[in-house]
């Protein structure tokens, strides 16, 4: 089989020598997009990370096309309704850094509560006085984690280590875990209006689609610090900004942004001023956010540490192999081998 791995990194291809000399494997550092689609589409497998685009326009231009090996547990960024169709498997990543996207969440809050970047920028001007760099205390403090998935419950242990008080909503709430750790699960509602930090850890899903908006920061405490390291798209930037900048919202960690991927690449953002399936008020309100003191943003890296990164190339190398053995595994719902 021809396997080709897009988004390469030089580091992770070591890891894929499990799959030779059976079959060919090639590695493209670029992701996949319509302009390099055309140069690999006999491809029986392809891999790629979430800033690949592999929706029908992509997908069609791959006839002999059998599976789809994605390097991240989120898979929004595959069309699974053209697999599903044309039988092909898609297999993600179901658990590789728990603790370290809750590490991140944990780096972005104390950022925010010893207002580090400010205190950082302001030794390095030589200026030593701490006047106006007042910060908050952890401990104490209400923490509420929206999602109780892997993720969701290792940062509920980090706040307990730093004696808060842990609310927790989940649809589908692991009351054998309350009962183990030190949260409660409430009501939505309940979770936005008693909280001091609000971390959110689920999926992008059509009903999670601005899980944040106007209207729930309106229920929220004045003066909530938010963190995001899920999916942009979970927040009303517009909601975000305007809660930001009355005070509502005292300040926000991001490690995602709604049309990410467009962000990253100025190329790629001039083209969606003409393209509709990306709003240009998001790009340009999150252009707002990049630049607000209050906010602090990194660029999709909670992920990003040595141990991690190696656990998704592990994990999706194997995906492959099992799928050509004939037993595939990590299959994402609704998706049959």
């Amino acid at each position: 089989m021809k396997v080709v791995v897009f988004e390469a990194e030089e580091r992770e291809r070591g890891e894929f020598d499990c799959l030779r000399p059976a079959h060919e494997v090639v590695f493209v550092a670029e992701p996949l997009r319509a302009l390099n689609a055309g140069e690999h589409t006999n491809a029986d497998v392809i891999s790629t990370f979430i800033y690949s685009d592999l929706g029908r326009a992509i997908l069609d231009q791959f006839p002999q096309l059998k599976m789809i090996a994605t390097r991240s547990t989120g898979y929004e960024h595959v069309n699974t309704a053209i697999c599903r169709a044309r039988g092909i498997t898609v297999c993600n990543v179901p658990s590789y850094g728990s603790n370290t996207v809750a590490e991140h969440i944990f780096a972005l809050l104390l950022a925010i509560s010893h207002r580090m970047p400010e205190a950082i920028e302001r030794a390095q001007r030589g200026d030593f006085s701490p006047f106006g760099l007042q910060g908050f205390d952890l401990a104490g403090k209400v923490f509420g984690a929206v999602g109780t998935g892997q993720i969701g419950r290792h940062v509920i242990k980090i706040a307990n280590g730093f004696g808060m008080h842990v609310l927790a909503f989940d649809t589908k709430p692991d009351e054998v875990a309350a009962r183990d750790a030190t949260f409660s699960y409430v009501p939505f509602d309940v979770l936005l209006a008693k909280s001091d930090i609000i971390s959110l850890h689920v999926p992008s899903l059509p009903e999670t689609r601005h899980l944040l908006n106007a209207k729930t920061f309106a229920r929220m405490k004045t003066g909530v610090v938010i963190i995001n390291t899920a999916r942009g798209e979970l927040i009303e930037t517009s909601a975000l900004i305007e809660g930001l900048t009355s005070g509502k919202v005292a300040a926000a960690g991001l490690d995602v942004l709604p049309d990410e991927p467009m962000i990253r690449e100025e190329a790629e953002l001039i083209h969606s001023i003409f393209n509709k399936e990306h709003d240009l008020r998001n790009l340009v309100a999150n252009h707002v956010l990049l630049r607000m003191r209050n906010v602090i943003v990194t660029p999709h890296s909670a992920f990003n540490t040595r141990e991690a990164v190696l656990r998704i190339v592990q994990t999706t190398a194997a995906n492959i192999a099992a799928y050509i053995d004939g037993h595939p595994q990590n299959i994402i719902p609704g998706i049959s081998a």
